[in-house]
């Protein structure tokens, strides 16, 4: 039996019903009985400011970095805006990371899924988190790459896949997912 691994889920879309967080969704439906998850809200968090900082951090931040340092790893699904993560997205990525030396992230698996209307999937906010995610030496899950194209047809009112194929690469993802955190997070 696999150990039991909590995974904090943090969705780059702070929209309601946004198809980043429907996406998030099935991947948990689909997920081996060993993940549990967490989503992590980010909507909520302050800009980060050094000054800030050194006058006492918010508790926003404080609860933001004590869900993110209590998973065993992380699950980014995320939209892209402008060639690159959300604002919001970058703006936890820099409240986690922070006092100096101490980052919430540090060591972490990740997987990241982006889920866009467009054709290319979000291929490139997809790569520029990756990019942060090696910086903050977060080991992140190299296949299969999860550019998921097309986001605003896939789901039903209920937040469900409708498309066969869509679910099947869903399912090869969190699978590959859970199996290479059986393998990397039982070694950190």
């Amino acid at each position: 039996m696999s150990k039991s691994f909590k995974v904090a889920v943090v969705v780059g879309s702070l929209r309601k019903g946004s198809i980043n967080r429907k996406a998030a969704g099935e991947l948990i439906r689909l997920a081996p009985e060993h993940l549990e998850f967490e989503f992590v809200e980010i909507g909520d968090l302050p800009h980060y400011d050094e000054d800030v900082e050194a006058a006492g951090a918010p508790d926003e931040w404080t609860r933001f970095r004590q869900q993110i340092s209590s998973a065993d790893t992380v699950l980014f699904v995320t939209p892209e805006y402008n060639r690159s993560v959300p604002g919001a997205l970058k703006n936890a990525i820099d409240v986690g990371s922070r006092p100096y030396g101490a980052s919430a992230w540090a060591r972490k698996p990740a997987a990241v899924m982006s889920v866009s209307p467009g054709a290319i999937g979000g291929f490139g906010a997809n790569h520029h988190l990756r990019q942060s995610l090696v910086f903050l030496d977060m080991p992140v899950l190299q296949q299969p790459e999860a550019y998921v194209g097309g986001g605003f047809d896939l789901f039903d009112d209920a937040g469900e896949l409708t498309n066969d194929d869509t679910r099947k690469f869903f399912q090869s993802f969190i699978d590959a997912f859970a199996e290479w955190i059986d393998r990397v997070a039982t070694r950190q």
